[in-house]
């Protein structure tokens, strides 16, 4: 059966391919759910684009930025005067040149009343609380006059302790790292009575987990042309967010939000990392003011390291009350999240975007979450890919994992026990979102199939059966996601800065020809193509005759941009809100033009006929009726002569895709080394505009999701120093790292939008970490080990099997149950209290309430 699956996969993905780039044909389908290789691609591949980085304009000049080598200091000294005399050097300026002017790096997500938002100067003024931060700048007439004078520049440091640790952070006594203290804010939230149903349970899981420090690894680095324009200024810059730049950057610099114009060229990747109001464009702008001339500054691979923001890093309490049939009666987290130094953008909100999720798709009687923010002398963190979910996902998914282990299930079946059927959508959970819809039960019935569930099962028995030293694991990672990051009515009451509606606009031009102007910011998402798929279809006219313009404010005044898997679910969905009121103007028009009634004209396939008379009929194709209303010649009296429009989408719920991520990997034994045997995703993205990109979205997040359950993680010494700030230390998977995905979808519309989208761009980063891991404990819980702290390395592996006496005798696998079930429990430390830290420094709990070795 698996092997007629994978062939029937196979052939529908031949089919797919044999459309791409085929001209429409109005009898074969329509263009939405097309797998058109992207339009843009052309020129993003082959070189021939516009990144900030290729910009050139008369005069410009580069800036250097000299950066604190120190975690925690009081800044004493700054002295510039000997870099001004260095070769080609413009200017240089220290903080305390720009103090009265530079302001604070907004953050616009206050979270709670008694949130300490503390001032982020984007330069340093008199005290540095991680390294590379900003003191100093210099500007000269090229990059590398610039570099090289830094090193002319003094700083004097009065060093303080550095803040690493979340706990002790938070101890008495401990370093501040800011006046109010190091604790940001407590975030509390609950559904049901979680007393009672904990209370008597008769299993409890109780867990901890680590999420590692990420650095976020776009392809293009961050880069900053600020240019002086007459009265105004323009602010090139390799950003998600060009609409919210402009804002926060007229509120930081004082600039008039009229005399700013903010153009996100073509943006080579984000992840998050370039959702965000940087210190560069700040001092960029800053100094093209007071220069007059145009600066450029574009950051390093190892400067990015150290001064893009950063992704997770939380501590993860996770406890879980259950019957002993395996229905989970409701689960209480406690969370400490570290902040950084800072709160950059959208900061405390990340971990709160993941509250409303740790329940997963299962049903349950209460739920208890609290997260504590924490100040940390580190690189501030912020939105990474999935921001808050991924931590959710992990954290349930594991802990479910654990109780089939801890009741002798499968772990399949422990899901299926407590998941929403597809009968019980809409679904209102324990956590108050209202799911719309759904259907676990196919995404999951195709991917055991497609994986081969029960043939690897009995692999797996039989691997442990001989003792063999590679064992065989198999991890299950059963999703949903809150994505479309709206309603504005929502985001309001969690105390979020803006709205989450969107904007787009449409215009037919005289030649039949259309513009569609959005306010969503692609970064490699395919929107120009998506979008141009979306209005064809609308509009009936072919798909090369759409054109798509975003990211310059001057050309798109309005939007909310790209983050958060909304760009479809929200901007793709205002796009065909728009379109359909061009469609309502040219019926006007058509109605006039062909004497009848506005209620007699029907539209089909691009063309306006009096209803009744047939495809034969007397019409009017929606190209005629824009030169029509070009021309004015005959026009319905009070008719405006032109066929655009603009619309605006505010959703009222969230969308939810789901899916099944499994995953097989194979485990060493002897030297730690795991190795990802197969990998299948089934993902429900309701409606899909493009398979493909669909394709390539799922793909680029899967990788991410393996990057962190395997590869990645920031390391500080003990001094707050980065040590992982080049790619020879922080390892990011290549294509030779990681292997062929088979992926596939099932599809349950959104019933929130009417193109019946859900949005896709985070989906596989969300499930794929606890897949991944899942996988890597199932191989070794004949070993007594629950637990491998991520990145689950060779090295991490083998000393946890060390630590089991496993590896050490060879003495095999132990007597198990049917989900190889041990009667150990061996894992990290608590990280809570500081045990266990000479092994790894924020290492994870592994007790608790199985009556297990710790």
């Amino acid at each position: 059966m698996t092997e007629q699956l994978d062939a029937g996969l196979v052939a529908r993905r031949i089919a797919e391919s044999d459309q791409v780039g085929e001209p429409r044909d109005p009898a074969e389908g329509r263009e939405v759910g097309r797998a058109r290789r992207r339009r843009e691609d052309a020129r993003l591949i082959t070189g021939r684009t516009r990144w900030t980085d290729n910009i050139q304009l008369p005069g410009m000049l580069h800036v250097a930025f000299l950066r604190s080598p120190m975690a925690h200091a009081r800044l004493t000294r700054v002295d510039v005067s000997a870099a001004l005399a260095m070769p080609g050097v413009v200017a240089a300026f220290s903080g305390r040149d720009f103090d009265g002017e530079q302001g604070s790096l907004p953050c616009a997500w206050p979270v709670s009343e008694d949130v300490v938002i503390p001032d982020h100067p984007p330069m340093a003024v008199d005290r540095v609380r991680y390294v590379g931060e900003a003191v100093a700048c210099v500007v000269a007439t090229d990059r590398y006059k610039a570099a090289d004078a830094l090193e002319a520049v003094e700083a004097d440091y009065e060093p303080l302790e550095a803040v690493l640790d979340m706990t002790e952070a938070l101890a008495d006594g401990a370093p501040a790292v800011h006046e109010a203290g190091n604790q940001a804010f407590t975030w509390k939230f609950s559904g049901g009575d979680a007393g009672a149903a904990f209370r008597d349970a008769p299993v409890v899981i109780d867990r901890t987990y680590v999420q590692q420090r990420l650095i976020p690894t776009a392809m293009e680095p961050r880069a900053v042309v600020a240019a002086p324009e007459g009265e105004g200024f323009t602010l090139y810059s390799a950003t998600q967010i060009p609409h919210i730049l402009r804002v926060m950057l007229a509120l930081t610099t004082g600039i008039p939000e009229h005399l700013l114009r903010v153009v996100a060229p073509d943006v080579g990747g984000g992840f998050g990392s370039k959702l965000q109001v940087t210190a560069e464009e700040v001092l960029g702008l800053l100094l093209a003011r007071r220069l007059g001339r145009p600066v450029k500054w574009t950051e390093s691979r190892s400067e990015g390291n150290l001064t893009v923001h950063h992704g997770r890093d939380q501590i993860q309490r996770i406890s879980l009350a259950a019957e002993r049939d395996g229905r989970i009666r409701g689960v209480r987290v406690d969370l400490l999240a570290d902040m950084g130094a800072y709160l950059m953008l959208v900061t405390p909100g990340v971990p709160l975007l993941g509250a409303f999720m740790y329940n997963g798709i299962y049903k349950m009687d209460a739920y208890d979450f609290t997260c504590t923010g924490v100040f940390t002398t580190k690189m501030p963190t912020d939105a990474y890919r999935g921001a808050g979910r991924p931590e959710a996902t992990f954290a349930i998914e594991r802990a479910v994992d654990e109780l089939a282990a801890e009741l002798g299930l499968d772990p399949v079946e422990v899901r299926r026990r407590n998941w929403i059927s597809r009968e019980e959508f809409p679904y209102t959970t324990v956590a108050g979102l209202t799911y719309d819809s759904g259907d676990y039960e196919a995404a999951t019935e195709r991917a055991l199939a497609l994986l081969g569930y029960d043939k690897l099962r009995a692999e797996q028995a039989d691997r442990r059966e001989r003792r063999d030293p590679v064992q065989l694991g198999i991890g299950v990672s059963t999703y949903t996601e809150m994505c479309g990051l709206a309603p504005s009515r929502v985001l309001g009451s969690l105390s979020y800065g803006a709205g989450g509606w969107e904007h787009a606009t449409v215009r037919l031009l005289p030649t039949g020809k259309v513009e569609v102007v959005t306010g969503t910011s692609p970064h490699g998402q395919g929107h120009e193509t998506s979008w141009s798929q979306i209005a064809a279809d609308a509009l009936g006219v072919p798909f090369e005759d759409v054109s798509v313009l975003h990211g310059d404010t001057a050309v798109s005044p309005r939007g909310m941009d790209t983050y958060g898997s909304r760009s479809l679910v929200v901007g793709g969905v205002a796009v065909l809100a728009a379109c359909e009121k061009v469609k309502e103007k040219a019926k006007r028009l058509a109605a006039h033009l062909l004497e009848a009634a506005d209620d007699d004209i029907e539209f089909a396939d691009g063309v306006f006929r009096v209803r009744g008379t047939g495809l034969g009929g007397a019409g009017r194709t929606v190209q005629e009726l824009a030169l029509a209303a070009f021309a004015a010649h005959d026009l319905p009296d009070g008719f405006e002569p032109r066929l655009d429009a603009d619309a605006t989408f505010d959703p009222e719920n969230f969308s939810f895709p789901h899916g099944t991520h499994l995953c097989a990997v194979e485990v060493d034994t002897e030297t730690g080394t795991v190795a990802i045997r197969s990998y299948v995703a089934v993902d429900d993205v309701g409606r899909v505009v493009n398979p493909l990109i669909v394709e390539g979205q799922v793909h680029g997040g899967i990788a991410q999701g393996i990057g962190q359950a395997l590869f990645e993680e920031a390391v500080y010494d003990p001094e707050g120093n980065l040590l992982t700030t080049t790619m020879a230390d922080y390892l990011i998977p290549s294509a030779a790292d990681l292997p062929d995905f088979v992926t596939d979808r099932t599809e349950t519309p959104a019933t929130s939008n009417p193109l019946g989208v859900k949005g896709v761009g985070e989906a596989g980063t969300i499930a794929s970490t606890p897949a991944v891991v899942n996988a890597v404990v199932d191989a070794l819980r004949p070993y007594g080990v629950h637990d491998v702290p991520m990145p689950c390395t060779p090295e991490r592996v083998w000393r946890v099997l060390a630590r089991s006496g496993a590896s050490a005798d060879r003495a095999g696998p132990t007597d198990t149950g049917p989900t190889g079930t041990g009667p150990a429990d061996t894992g990290p430390a608590d990280p809570r209290t500081g045990a266990g830290a000479a092994d790894r420094a924020g290492a994870v709990r592994r007790d608790e309430n199985d009556g297990g070795a710790q």
